[in-house]
């Protein structure tokens, strides 16, 4: 905990783009108090330091040296998630990661091996899946309002981060892509629903070999494609049904957001996964033909009313509050990894053009309590 406080002291290393949905919401949660800021752009971090007015900013040791300082948020670009996690570890601290866990299975393995002999926990993003809109969802669906999970799909297909992004190469490079970049979200919420993936196919291509920057002062300059921008991809999950997903920057018709669950009894409709609210609706068989443009007839269930809606940072908060009362949390590194695993098999198997086993697996899945308030004091 913070010095003189009954708040667990957060440090931050990384103060890019979205380092301002982190620092809006760590710094509102009662149970935090966000320490210092890290950069290698050390400006950067003071910029965001006093923007949201924490008392300290500089280079990595800012952060790692802190002794008040329990747990560090790193949100620097996924080629290097696993060598500034591990460096938290060493210094004694529990890190919460951006999505990606890795870039590849054997460094993953090593920084969860290595929390594990420290006693320290790693906690994976995105956290999204802990808002009410993917939670009340899986609530639905386990209480069988759907009856029986059968088949997902899910989409995400757009232009690409080039067209409002500052410096997006990075988002094209080994570790990015759509499929490393959203893919999380996506698979995430489905492993929500289904549980650990058995085997997944997929076909990949690329629709430019290099993109070009639009906005910023980097705009006009151009940038290597290194991974897929395009997939279409096929899970298998272990404890039955099927998923179908896309993955693409190439196209400029947005349809976004989308991940639908159908079971015996109906089809489900699940907020978007990288968003933390939003509304559900479950269409129903029908009992009689109809005529388009007559809509079928669809339950809406809101879910404003079911949880806090808060933001990025609610994984991290429900990592404090679990260390505190001795039992896991629900975004775990081993489900970072399992998700990490299945992603790179995606991969693999675009490249194999066959069916690649997803080797990790994991257990039951837990949930966030409806009743969890992030802007309540518990600590």
């Amino acid at each position: 905990m913070a010095a003189g406080s009954n708040t667990v002291g957060v440090g931050v290393i990384g103060a890019g783009n979205i380092s301002d949905q982190y620092l809006t919401n760590l710094t509102s949660f009662p149970d935090l108090r966000v320490l210092a800021v890290a950069d290698v752009i050390q400006e950067r971090a003071r910029a965001q330091a006093e923007k949201y007015g924490v008392p300290a900013w500089g280079d990595v040791d800012t952060v790692l040296g802190d002794p008040d300082i329990a747990i560090v948020v790193n949100i620097t670009p996924p080629a290097v998630h696993v060598e500034v996690s591990e460096a938290i570890i060493a210094a004694g601290k529990h890190v919460w990661t951006e999505k990606p866990l890795g870039v590849n299975r054997d460094e993953a393995r090593r920084l969860l091996d290595r929390a594990d002999a420290a006693g320290l926990r790693v906690g994976a993003a995105p956290d999204t899946v802990l808002g009410p809109g993917v939670q009340t969802a899986k609530r639905l669906i386990a209480r069988g309002d759907i009856g029986r999970p059968l088949f997902a799909q899910t989409t995400f297909q757009w232009q690409g981060p080039e067209i409002f992004h500052p410096d997006p190469a990075f988002l094209y490079a080994k570790g990015g892509g759509p499929l490393l970049d959203m893919g999380p979200y996506y698979v995430s919420t489905l492993v929500h629903v289904f549980g650990p993936v058995a085997a997944v196919a997929a076909l990949g291509l690329k629709g430019q070999e290099t993109r070009r920057v639009q906005e910023g002062p980097l705009a006009g300059q151009e940038f290597p494609v290194e991974v897929p921008s395009t997939l279409s991809v096929l899970m298998d999950f272990e404890r039955g049904g099927q998923a179908q997903s896309l993955y693409s920057t190439d196209s400029p018709m947005l349809r976004t957001g989308i991940v639908e669950i159908t079971g015996t009894e109906g089809t489900l409709v699940i907020p978007d996964p990288n968003t933390f609210g939003g509304a559900i609706s479950i269409t129903r068989p029908l009992t009689r033909m109809f005529i388009p443009p007559e809509p079928i007839e669809q339950e809406i269930v809101p879910v404003a009313q079911e949880g806090v809606v808060s933001g990025r940072g609610l994984g991290l908060l429900d990592m404090v509050r679990s260390v505190r009362d001795d039992r896991p949390h629900v975004a775990t590194g081993e489900f970072g990894y399992h998700v990490l695993d299945t992603l790179l098999s995606i991969e693999e198997a675009a490249e194999s053009r066959t069916f690649v086993p997803v080797e990790s697996t994991i257990g039951e899945v837990g949930s966030l309590d409806a009743a969890f308030d992030p802007y309540a004091q518990t600590l």
